[in-house]
């Protein structure tokens, strides 16, 4: 079988019968494949680019692949399927935590943001992710995901948290910033997690998710647009509710060359959804007018049908979209409290921008609701605009109450983190102030800061100006968010599922 590693095959044994094995994939062919034609368009297909390596190249990958052998002993093992599973793949996992562990000692501080959810096995897992001082800049790992057996209190996470630190010897006054999703469980004044943690250490922030919060001061609506909302809903259900429906209505979308072929519901646990929903319809208004009138659903269609109606849908599509884009500036990996205070300042004051023209009649700020008016030929009547005023209104005011720590924005610490250069020293702690002016009138540092990342920058001067940098990293290295927890979360329900599906075929 020697002969055929020129194609990227040797020999493996299957059931006591020599077959050819793919040096690449590992991937065992039966007996009559060993034509070279055969094996070559293996390389070609699965492959590409490969078929013309030399021969050094695929004997390399079978020794590679037969020191794993040795080193894996018993317990290298390969599937039916030719994928292998070592089994000390947990050995690679643990040195990759051993490397994180070790960043995070090196970090003059670091901060984490946890959560809990139920799989799709009903086994609840908590999962926290680390922030820290890498070598050039601020870096976020993975740095635990443990299954909570019983029950899910703060104590359960706190305990879980609490035993990893002491076994791998985490530093409680190093601890800057525990970021949650803002349950009782979490933020609890008396018994929650975030308390337990400040029992070790005082100093440490705790922050409730902005995203959590921007989506539950977004659910405030006034009783007559709520009410159109739920109707909305009652569409969408009744279209995607029955199965004869859905397909009755994506037939109808395809005989009109529609788009899209389904609407799309929500959910109040995802974000976006509800936007997503609005807008779809208001798409799609003309396929569902006609599915309605099909379905002989009067209560419905005339509502629907309605020109204060689909007004006041209009505006929802709008402000939802605004929503929705103000959800995404806060979502991603490195946002810093900084970046999502900034959004969030800038969102209230555009609230007010907006209902400054609607309280003069003018909807030029919503798009879909100022080309509805002019298709209509209609102003924006008195209803309507008392309803979206009152809306932007409630909006502001809810804003301002899950976020009112935006003042904190403006105090020195802030100041000194987003700007150095142009702060002045009389603004600064009487202990920084030399240090301060030190870094101020450093004109290479000025340079880098220009030209590099807040946290890039930060990462790189903090350990040369001790003082001023410990103020920056402690303002910079709390997360404001959870969206780490919950992609994590996302990419656990999806292996757990494919597993699951794998298992029930075998």
């Amino acid at each position: 079988m020697e002969e055929y590693l020129q194609f990227g095959f040797t020999q493996a044994t299957v059931n006591g019968q020599a077959v050819p094995q793919c040096v690449i994939c590992f991937e065992n062919l039966s007996n009559d494949a060993l034509r070279p034609s055969r094996l070559k368009r293996h390389l070609e297909t699965k492959h590409f680019g490969l078929k013309d390596k030399p021969l050094a190249y695929f004997q390399a990958k079978r020794d590679s692949f037969r020191k794993m052998r040795i080193a894996g002993g018993e317990n290298f093992r390969q599937s039916s399927s030719g994928e292998i599973l070592p089994a000390r793949i947990d050995e690679i996992a643990e040195d990759i935590e051993v490397q994180v562990l070790e960043k995070i000692y090196a970090s003059p501080y670091f901060a984490i943001q946890c959560d809990e959810t139920t799989d799709v096995a009903q086994l609840s897992q908590l999962m926290v992710y680390v922030r820290y001082v890498g070598t050039t800049t601020i870096e976020e790992e993975m740095l635990l995901c443990k299954p909570l057996a019983t029950t899910t209190k703060a104590e359960d996470v706190y305990e879980k948290v609490a035993f990893y630190f002491g076994h791998n010897s985490l530093k409680w006054d190093k601890l800057v910033g525990v970021c949650t999703d803002g349950s009782p469980a979490m933020l609890g004044s008396r018994s929650g997690f975030i308390t337990r943690m400040k029992r070790n250490n005082p100093n440490i922030v705790g922050t409730h998710c902005v995203i959590h919060r921007e989506a539950l001061a977004s659910k405030t609506l006034p009783a007559a647009l709520n009410n159109k909302l739920a109707t909305v809903i009652k569409i969408v259900n009744f279209v995607k509710a029955s199965a004869v429906n859905s397909r009755l209505f994506a037939k109808l979308c395809n005989d009109l060359e529609s788009d899209h072929k389904a609407l799309l519901f929500h959910t109040a646990v995802r974000w976006l959804s509800k936007g997503n929903m609005l807008a779809r319809v208001y798409e799609m208004r003309g396929e569902v007018k006609l599915f309605l009138e099909d379905q002989g659903k009067q209560d419905l269609l005339v509502l629907f049908t309605s020109e204060g109606f689909q007004l006041s849908l209009a505006y929802l599509v709008d402000v939802f979209e605004a929503l929705n884009v103000l959800n995404r500036t806060l979502q991603g990996k490195n946002t810093t409290r900084i970046d999502n205070f900034d959004a969030i300042r800038a969102f209230i004051a555009k609230l007010g921008l907006w209902l400054r023209p609607v309280q003069q009649g003018n909807a030029a700020s919503f798009a879909n609701l100022d080309a509805a008016l002019e298709q209509n030929s209609v102003t924006l009547g008195s209803e309507l605009k008392k309803e979206i005023e009152a809306h932007l209104q409630i909006l502001k005011e809810e804003f301002e109450r899950y976020f009112p720590e935006l003042t904190t924005t403006e105090l020195s610490d802030w100041k000194l983190t987003r700007n150095p250069f142009r702060l002045s020293e009389d603004l600064v702690c009487e202990s920084l102030q030399e240090e301060f002016l030190d870094l101020k009138y450093n004109s290479i540092a000025k340079d880098d800061f220009e030209a590099m990342p807040l946290t890039d920058f930060w990462a790189k001067y903090a350990c040369v100006y001790n003082n001023v940098g410990n103020v920056a990293l402690r303002t910079l290295l709390p997360f404001s968010a959870t969206y780490l927890c919950e992609t994590g979360f996302s990419t656990l329900v999806s292996v757990k599922t494919k597993a699951a599906m794998t298992y029930d075929v075998l």
